[in-house]
């Protein structure tokens, strides 16, 4: 059972990101600021959660949430700044969209760039811990893929829709086939290696 809250004197807000180890398409971050009662059977680790039920999650948080909001890092600027810092810059994002101040941030994961002045606390496999990471990773998730299908139109033969852009067999037998896209990463060369492509 998740955690509702780290602590109960600041307010909280989760942070997650989504498309990581990708070969093609954005990253994408998450912040939800959950309210006090917050609770759903079905909420955890958007990973541990049929792509259903992460759909229907995904409304209920939003219309439920005390404050959320979602940005993205293009694969141009994953390629600029590296994955990790292109991460980080996607959660700052999509903290300045929020509609309310955080005072304390639940980052998923090791590391985090600081925001602004607001102390943050890293969590590793946070958002299969606390409640406000794992809606955050909801959003991210749901809205990468929705972005990675509209993409599959324009790209059918990578299968985007199915593999999301992650380095799946099909996808990397397309890139043999068709080779790179816009939307690929150019600088991930070292999954790329056995399947001789050079970006």
């Amino acid at each position: 059972m998740l955690k509702p809250f780290h602590q109960k004197e600041l307010i909280e807000a989760g942070c997650d990101e989504a498309g990581r180890g990708c070969l093609a398409g954005p990253v994408f971050a998450a912040a939800v600021i959950l309210p006090e009662n917050f609770y759903h059977p079905l909420l955890n680790d958007s990973k541990q959660v049929k792509e259903q039920d992460r759909n229907e999650l995904r409304s209920i948080i939003e219309a439920e949430a005390e404050a959320f909001a979602v940005a993205s890092i293009d694969n141009n600027e994953i390629d600029n700044i590296n994955i990790l810092k292109a991460s980080f810059k996607a959660m700052h994002h999509a903290l300045d969209k929020l509609e309310k101040q955080p005072e304390l941030l639940l980052i998923d994961g090791n590391r985090f760039y600081s925001y602004k002045k607001i102390p943050h606390e890293c969590i590793i496999q946070g958002d299969g811990i606390y409640a406000s990471i794992a809606a955050a990773s909801i959003l991210a998730k749901t809205y990468r893929d929705d972005f990675m299908c509209r993409l599959d139109e324009q790209f059918p033969e990578y299968k985007w829709k199915k593999n999301k852009g992650y380095g799946t067999v099909e996808h990397r037998e397309a890139l043999m086939k068709f080779g790179i896209t816009p939307f690929h990463r150019k600088t991930f060369q070292w999954q790329t290696v056995q399947i001789g492509i050079e970006f």
